[in-house]
């Protein structure tokens, strides 16, 4: 499916096949946001997501292009780039900003990025935050046994390797890269979900399912094993995991379990309790 075309704060071209009229989440995930590519041109005004709640999930963001400043209300702060990864747990709530790296913004150039939210179990919605910076050498790198490829483990584990992201429930995040002629079986847990999302590239699923750039196939459970084959060079994200099976309760920056953990988390935040950043004061 395509995904669906919008502009995030000031500064992100994006486009999003879910939540969309045909899948509202493909659990754990909820949400697929792809900024870019686009191309940057030098600029001293600070650009990006200012400062926004969250509460009850956790944001994923995997940079192929350009450099990302990330400060939240808890404390952290940290830049990110080409192949790095950030994993950031809203938990219990804070407030948090996305800006282009100043010296990326004054230099200007390319900028691709994907992010993901990912849904908490409700035992762990109200965690303290926390963030993890995984920088791309610190990701293992599994070789396609025909040589014309490789996987990046993310999350969970593959081929031998384990993802150095630590998760509050069981998943495997991967990043394949695909060169032309690549044909391989991707093997899965068969109790997870599964969705392929196709940064760029063109691939055949099972054999039968053509999918191309910024399109997401969702095969969901029983999907232990899947056929890819790519028809030019392609990188695809590989989201499994084992669906969250509770309700769910979403509006805009939060995602809690009901109705009343909602009304509560927009009181705290119009209240203060997600945190301030020091020119608030």
């Amino acid at each position: 499916m395509d995904g669906n075309k919008k502009l995030v704060g000031d500064g992100f071209d994006v486009t999003s096949p879910m939540p969309g009229p045909r899948i509202r989440q493909l659990s754990p995930y909820l949400l697929i946001d792809h900024i870019g590519p686009m191309q940057i041109a030098p600029t001293d005004t600070p650009l990006g997501s200012p400062p926004h709640p969250h509460r009850g999930f956790e944001t994923v963001t995997v940079v192929y292009d350009g450099y990302l400043a990330h400060r939240d209300t808890a404390g952290h702060d940290g830049t990110i780039g080409p192949g790095d990864v950030q994993w950031m747990t809203a938990g219990a709530g804070l407030r948090h900003a996305e800006m282009y790296d100043r010296d990326f913004a004054r230099r200007g150039g390319k900028l691709e990025l994907l992010q993901l939210w990912v849904n908490m179990p409700k035992a762990d919605k109200l965690v303290p935050p926390k963030y993890q910076e995984l920088r791309a050498a610190a990701i293992p790198s599994v070789a396609l046994p025909d040589g014309k490829g490789s996987i990046r483990v993310i999350a969970g584990s593959y081929g031998g390797a384990t993802g150095p992201a630590s998760t509050f429930s069981p998943m495997t995040l991967l990043d394949l890269h695909l060169g032309q002629g690549a044909d391989f079986t991707l093997t899965l847990p068969a109790a997870y979900n599964v969705g392929l999302y196709v940064v760029r590239g063109a691939v055949l699923i099972n054999g039968d399912r053509p999918a191309k750039t910024q399109q997401l196939v969702v095969l969901g459970w029983n999907s232990a094993d899947v056929q890819l084959t790519a028809s030019e060079d392609s990188l695809v994200l590989v989201l499994a995991g084992a669906p969250i099976e509770e309700p769910l309760a979403t509006y805009g920056p939060f995602v809690m379990n009901t109705n009343e953990e909602l009304m509560a988390a927009i009181a705290d935040f119009e209240s203060g309790n997600m945190g301030k950043f020091p020119e608030d004061e």
